[in-house]
Formats: C-alpha cells, structure tokens, sequence
C-alpha cells in the first residue's frame, strides 16, 4: 500500500535548505539519493543547533540503520525546500525520525520518509543510552506515529 503524502502541519520542527545545480539529474529533477542527504541535514542541524550533539567530541553518536523515502511529486533546481522533522519513536538508545520534503510554499509532501538512529558509544561503537538533555530535545518534536 502506498503511503500517502503528509502535511506541514504533521512536523514540529522545520529547516530551508536551498537546492543546488547539481541536485539535478539527467532527467531534470533532483536525484532521489540528494533526498537522504536532505534527510541527515535536518536531523544533525536540529540536534547540533540545540546543543544536543558535537559531530567532533559528544561521547554519544548516531548511526543510520535504516532509511525509507516515498516520492509523490518531483523538486528541481532552483526551487528552495523545507525539510520538516517529526519523531516517532524513541527508545533508549534509537530514535525514529521522519522527515517531509515541502516545496516552497506547498501544503503537501513532495518526498515523505524516516531515518532510524541507533545511539553508540564513539569509541565502542556499542549501543548506549540517548543521553537525557537529548532524549528531552527529541520529545519536543515526538508525534504518536501514523
């Protein structure tokens, strides 16, 4: 069954990112692998912005074990996005973000989907607890999931 496109008003927390000439394939849009990336950015800006997570020196990382995106409608240089976030699940030490891809001023996903974050320590890269100052930032934009 396929999924159905989200609204703006499904996310909590939003972040503009521009679109870049090479975000374009040869077939005129942005190539599907540009939307996972779109995906980490606003999931690492929304934790490093709010002091949750330093990429260099935080004894806790995030590592992807699972990703998923959906595609309703085609984005294309130079139009800008919104990446909207929303958590859905959150465990003791993985989290499950969702992520819509909005068009400039559409209601409605152009691009839907989630990232799953498993929490290690940097040096053992063995699971660790979300550390709480993190745990209290995601439940700031955690939804029951749809």
């Amino acid at each position: 069954m396929r999924a159905e496109a989200k609204k703006r008003c499904d996310f909590k927390h939003f972040h503009t990112i521009t679109t870049r000439w090479m975000d374009n394939d040869a077939y005129g849009h942005v190539n599907n692998v540009v939307y996972y990336s779109w995906f980490d950015t606003v999931v690492n800006q929304f934790l490093i912005a709010n002091g949750v997570l330093d990429v260099e020196r935080s004894p806790v990382i995030g590592l992807v074990i699972e990703t998923q995106c959906n595609y309703f409608a085609s984005v294309a240089f130079p139009e800008p996005i919104t990446a909207g976030l929303r958590v859905t699940k959150l465990g003791n030490s993985s989290v499950r973000y969702e992520v819509g891809i909005f068009k400039e001023d559409e209601d409605t996903a152009s691009a839907q989907g989630h990232f799953v974050h498993v929490y290690v320590d940097r040096e053992s890269r063995k699971p660790s607890a979300i550390p709480e100052a993190m745990r209290a930032l995601l439940k700031t934009v955690e939804v029951a999931p749809s």
